[in-house]
Protein backbone atom coordinates (compact mmCIF):
# COMPACT_ATOMS: atom_id res chain seq x y z
CA UNK A 1 0.00 0.00 0.00
CA UNK A 2 1.14 3.26 -0.86
CA UNK A 3 1.91 5.75 2.47
CA UNK A 4 -0.69 8.34 3.19
CA UNK A 5 1.06 10.71 5.28
CA UNK A 6 1.72 12.82 1.92
CA UNK A 7 -2.24 14.27 2.00
CA UNK A 8 -2.36 17.14 3.88
CA UNK A 9 -5.67 15.81 5.76
CA UNK A 10 -3.64 13.00 7.69
CA UNK A 11 -1.81 15.63 9.64
CA UNK A 12 -4.98 16.82 11.08
CA UNK A 13 -6.84 13.61 11.06
CA UNK A 14 -4.06 11.11 11.37
CA UNK A 15 -4.46 7.60 9.60
CA UNK A 16 -4.24 4.72 12.60
CA UNK A 17 -4.69 2.38 9.66
CA UNK A 18 -3.17 3.38 6.78
CA UNK A 19 -4.01 0.17 5.12
CA UNK A 20 -7.89 1.13 5.25
CA UNK A 21 -9.93 3.30 3.11
CA UNK A 22 -9.99 6.89 5.21
CA UNK A 23 -13.45 8.36 5.45
CA UNK A 24 -14.01 12.00 6.40
CA UNK A 25 -17.55 12.20 7.59
CA UNK A 26 -20.58 13.24 9.74
CA UNK A 27 -23.57 11.20 9.96
CA UNK A 28 -25.27 13.26 7.77
CA UNK A 29 -28.31 12.00 5.30
CA UNK A 30 -24.91 12.77 2.51
CA UNK A 31 -22.21 11.60 4.77
CA UNK A 32 -24.00 8.23 5.89
CA UNK A 33 -24.47 7.19 2.10
CA UNK A 34 -20.43 6.50 2.08
CA UNK A 35 -20.49 4.79 5.75
CA UNK A 36 -23.64 2.76 4.83
CA UNK A 37 -21.92 1.63 1.23
CA UNK A 38 -18.82 0.88 3.13
CA UNK A 39 -20.36 -1.29 5.68
CA UNK A 40 -22.32 -2.89 3.08
CA UNK A 41 -19.40 -4.14 1.48
CA UNK A 42 -17.76 -5.42 4.27
CA UNK A 43 -14.14 -3.17 2.84
CA UNK A 44 -12.17 -1.89 6.41
CA UNK A 45 -12.51 1.25 6.89
CA UNK A 46 -11.60 4.37 9.34
CA UNK A 47 -13.95 7.29 10.17
CA UNK A 48 -12.93 10.30 11.09
CA UNK A 49 -15.75 12.76 12.61
CA UNK A 50 -15.48 16.15 10.63
CA UNK A 51 -17.31 18.62 12.74
CA UNK A 52 -19.37 21.50 11.80
CA UNK A 53 -19.68 22.91 14.86
CA UNK A 54 -15.77 23.69 14.46
CA UNK A 55 -15.61 24.26 11.22
CA UNK A 56 -13.47 21.36 10.82
CA UNK A 57 -14.49 21.55 6.44
CA UNK A 58 -13.32 24.99 6.59
CA UNK A 59 -9.63 24.09 7.31
CA UNK A 60 -6.97 24.02 5.06
CA UNK A 61 -6.44 19.98 5.87
CA UNK A 62 -9.53 19.51 4.63
CA UNK A 63 -9.83 21.79 1.90
CA UNK A 64 -6.70 20.22 0.49
CA UNK A 65 -8.87 17.03 -0.08
CA UNK A 66 -11.94 18.75 -1.14
CA UNK A 67 -12.07 22.01 -2.30
CA UNK A 68 -15.71 22.32 -1.90
CA UNK A 69 -15.68 22.16 2.08
CA UNK A 70 -18.53 19.46 2.20
CA UNK A 71 -18.94 15.59 3.49
CA UNK A 72 -18.12 13.00 2.76
CA UNK A 73 -14.46 12.69 1.64
CA UNK A 74 -11.94 9.58 1.47
CA UNK A 75 -8.90 8.32 0.48
CA UNK A 76 -8.64 4.96 -0.45
CA UNK A 77 -4.68 3.43 0.05
CA UNK A 78 -5.47 0.44 -2.76
CA UNK A 79 -6.85 2.46 -5.43
CA UNK A 80 -6.60 2.25 -9.51
CA UNK A 81 -2.82 0.66 -10.08
CA UNK A 82 -2.37 0.03 -5.96
CA UNK A 83 -1.94 3.77 -5.88
CA UNK A 84 -4.24 6.07 -3.46
CA UNK A 85 -7.42 7.83 -4.18
CA UNK A 86 -8.59 10.73 -3.08
CA UNK A 87 -12.59 10.88 -3.95
CA UNK A 88 -15.39 13.35 -2.44
CA UNK A 89 -18.89 13.98 -3.68
CA UNK A 90 -21.01 11.19 -2.01
CA UNK A 91 -22.63 10.07 -5.88
CA UNK A 92 -18.87 9.18 -6.81
CA UNK A 93 -17.61 7.50 -3.38
CA UNK A 94 -20.85 5.64 -4.04
CA UNK A 95 -19.80 4.30 -7.83
CA UNK A 96 -16.62 4.03 -7.23
CA UNK A 97 -16.80 1.67 -4.08
CA UNK A 98 -19.36 -0.36 -6.12
CA UNK A 99 -17.31 -0.79 -9.19
CA UNK A 100 -14.31 -1.67 -6.54
CA UNK A 101 -16.47 -4.68 -5.39
CA UNK A 102 -18.67 -5.15 -7.89
CA UNK A 103 -21.56 -5.25 -5.84
CA UNK A 104 -24.64 -3.15 -5.65
CA UNK A 105 -24.70 -2.23 -8.72
CA UNK A 106 -25.05 -4.28 -11.92
CA UNK A 107 -22.38 -4.33 -14.57
CA UNK A 108 -24.82 -4.72 -17.49
CA UNK A 109 -24.58 -1.56 -19.20
CA UNK A 110 -28.71 -1.26 -19.77
CA UNK A 111 -29.12 -2.30 -15.68
CA UNK A 112 -26.15 0.14 -14.77
CA UNK A 113 -27.50 3.05 -16.45
CA UNK A 114 -31.16 2.78 -14.97
CA UNK A 115 -29.29 2.58 -11.86
CA UNK A 116 -27.31 5.57 -11.98
CA UNK A 117 -30.07 7.86 -13.58
CA UNK A 118 -32.21 6.97 -10.20
CA UNK A 119 -28.81 7.77 -8.18
CA UNK A 120 -29.11 11.56 -10.44
CA UNK A 121 -32.57 11.33 -9.14
CA UNK A 122 -31.15 11.52 -5.58
CA UNK A 123 -28.06 14.09 -6.36
CA UNK A 124 -30.22 16.52 -8.08
CA UNK A 125 -33.92 16.20 -7.14
CA UNK A 126 -34.31 14.38 -4.01
CA UNK A 127 -31.51 15.64 -1.89
CA UNK A 128 -31.28 19.19 -2.78
CA UNK A 129 -35.09 19.92 -2.72
CA UNK A 130 -35.50 17.62 0.99
CA UNK A 131 -32.48 19.50 1.80
CA UNK A 132 -33.87 22.89 1.29
CA UNK A 133 -36.97 22.37 2.67
CA UNK A 134 -35.67 21.27 5.92
CA UNK A 135 -33.53 24.32 6.11
CA UNK A 136 -37.01 26.75 5.69
CA UNK A 137 -39.26 24.27 7.51
CA UNK A 138 -37.46 23.60 10.66
CA UNK A 139 -34.02 25.69 10.98
CA UNK A 140 -35.24 29.03 9.36
CA UNK A 141 -38.72 28.48 10.71
CA UNK A 142 -38.31 31.70 13.16
CA UNK A 143 -36.84 33.75 10.60
CA UNK A 144 -38.94 33.34 7.67
CA UNK A 145 -41.75 36.07 6.49
CA UNK A 146 -42.98 35.30 3.68
CA UNK A 147 -44.53 31.40 3.40
CA UNK A 148 -43.29 31.05 -0.35
CA UNK A 149 -40.71 29.57 0.20
CA UNK A 150 -41.61 26.83 2.61
CA UNK A 151 -44.35 26.18 0.74
CA UNK A 152 -42.49 25.76 -3.49
CA UNK A 153 -39.98 23.37 -1.32
CA UNK A 154 -43.13 21.29 0.43
CA UNK A 155 -44.81 20.77 -2.91
CA UNK A 156 -41.39 19.98 -4.59
CA UNK A 157 -40.93 17.41 -1.55
CA UNK A 158 -44.43 15.81 -2.09
CA UNK A 159 -43.93 15.20 -5.83
CA UNK A 160 -40.43 13.42 -5.54
CA UNK A 161 -42.04 11.41 -3.08
CA UNK A 162 -44.64 11.08 -5.78
CA UNK A 163 -42.32 9.76 -8.08
CA UNK A 164 -40.21 7.83 -5.82
CA UNK A 165 -43.41 5.72 -4.92
CA UNK A 166 -44.92 5.16 -8.62
CA UNK A 167 -41.15 3.30 -8.60
CA UNK A 168 -41.84 1.38 -5.74
CA UNK A 169 -45.20 0.20 -6.62
CA UNK A 170 -44.18 -2.89 -7.53
CA UNK A 171 -40.70 -3.90 -6.47
CA UNK A 172 -39.06 -4.15 -2.98
CA UNK A 173 -36.44 -1.99 -4.65
CA UNK A 174 -35.48 1.40 -6.98
CA UNK A 175 -33.76 -1.18 -8.98
CA UNK A 176 -36.61 -4.22 -8.76
CA UNK A 177 -35.28 -7.01 -6.38
CA UNK A 178 -31.70 -5.52 -5.84
CA UNK A 179 -30.77 -3.82 -3.69
CA UNK A 180 -28.37 -0.80 -5.44
CA UNK A 181 -26.55 1.92 -4.54
CA UNK A 182 -29.84 4.28 -5.80
CA UNK A 183 -31.85 2.54 -2.55
CA UNK A 184 -28.11 3.75 -0.23
CA UNK A 185 -28.28 6.93 -1.33
CA UNK A 186 -32.14 7.84 -1.42
CA UNK A 187 -33.04 6.43 1.70
CA UNK A 188 -31.06 8.21 5.09
CA UNK A 189 -33.17 11.60 2.62
CA UNK A 190 -36.38 10.04 3.17
CA UNK A 191 -35.45 8.99 7.03
CA UNK A 192 -34.49 12.70 7.80
CA UNK A 193 -37.82 14.22 6.62
CA UNK A 194 -39.30 13.01 9.92
CA UNK A 195 -35.72 12.40 11.90
CA UNK A 196 -34.70 15.41 11.43
CA UNK A 197 -37.10 18.21 9.92
CA UNK A 198 -40.06 16.49 11.46
CA UNK A 199 -42.25 17.52 8.66
CA UNK A 200 -43.56 13.64 7.88
CA UNK A 201 -47.31 14.73 9.12
CA UNK A 202 -46.82 17.73 6.86
CA UNK A 203 -45.90 16.11 4.19
CA UNK A 204 -48.67 13.48 4.64
CA UNK A 205 -45.47 10.76 4.49
CA UNK A 206 -47.40 8.00 5.79
CA UNK A 207 -49.61 8.66 2.85
CA UNK A 208 -46.69 7.18 0.30
CA UNK A 209 -47.03 3.70 1.61
CA UNK A 210 -44.72 2.44 -1.04
CA UNK A 211 -41.81 4.76 -0.30
CA UNK A 212 -42.64 4.00 3.57
CA UNK A 213 -42.42 0.56 3.24
CA UNK A 214 -39.33 0.65 1.23
CA UNK A 215 -37.47 3.12 3.78
CA UNK A 216 -38.58 0.65 6.81
CA UNK A 217 -37.07 -2.45 4.72
CA UNK A 218 -33.63 -0.30 4.14
CA UNK A 219 -33.65 0.87 7.93
CA UNK A 220 -33.90 -2.22 9.21
CA UNK A 221 -30.82 -3.61 7.63
CA UNK A 222 -27.49 -4.65 9.73
CA UNK A 223 -25.26 -2.48 7.74
CA UNK A 224 -27.37 0.50 7.39
CA UNK A 225 -28.17 0.51 11.36
CA UNK A 226 -24.38 0.45 12.03
CA UNK A 227 -23.96 3.26 9.25
CA UNK A 228 -26.33 5.69 9.91
CA UNK A 229 -23.65 6.34 13.34
CA UNK A 230 -20.94 6.37 11.69
CA UNK A 231 -18.00 8.29 12.21
CA UNK A 232 -19.79 8.53 16.05
CA UNK A 233 -20.52 12.13 17.37
CA UNK A 234 -18.27 13.15 20.23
Amino acid sequence: MSELSVFEITKRWPAQNPDRIQLYSLPTPNGVKASIMLEETGLPYEAHLVSFGSDDQMTPEFLSLNPNNKIPAMIDPDGPGGKPMPLWESGAILIYLAEKTGKFMSTDPVARYECLQWLMFQMGGVGPMFGQLGHFYKFAAEKITDLYPTDRYMSEAKRLLGVLDDRLSDRDFIMGGDYTIADIATAPWVRTLTNTYDAGDDLDLNGFENVVDWCNRILSRPAVKKGLNMPPRR
